[in-house]
């Protein structure tokens, strides 16, 4: 079963994602004032494959939304998504700093 947990200490932190209590993968973020910038995506090699990028990303945006926050996609992966579907993060996508 996967869980994810968004842990900041102050102004940094991550998004971790684990699957039955094993850190699986984690997103590397920052949040200053109403931006929060993602850096960096990674998935341990034994759980590539299986969608957790994805998962990764979901708490991202749900956490950016929750938090009325906009995201900063400088991590390749989020920004491609965003790219790929910007009707579905429109919303939280900062665009006008990239």
């Amino acid at each position: 079963m996967e869980r994810t947990e968004v842990v900041l200490e102050g102004r940094k932190g991550e998004i971790q994602l684990f699957s039955d209590d094993h850190k699986a993968g984690k997103m590397d973020i920052s949040v200053i004032g109403q931006k929060l910038t993602v850096y960096h995506t990674e998935v341990n090699p034994e759980y590539e494959g299986k969608g957790f990028a994805r998962i990764l990303l979901e708490r991202l945006v749900s956490y950016a939304r929750e938090n009325d926050l906009k995201i900063l996609p400088l991590c390749p992966y989020v920004h491609a998504q965003f790219k790929r579907h910007p009707e579905e993060y429109n919303d939280v996508w900062l665009k006008d700093e990239l």
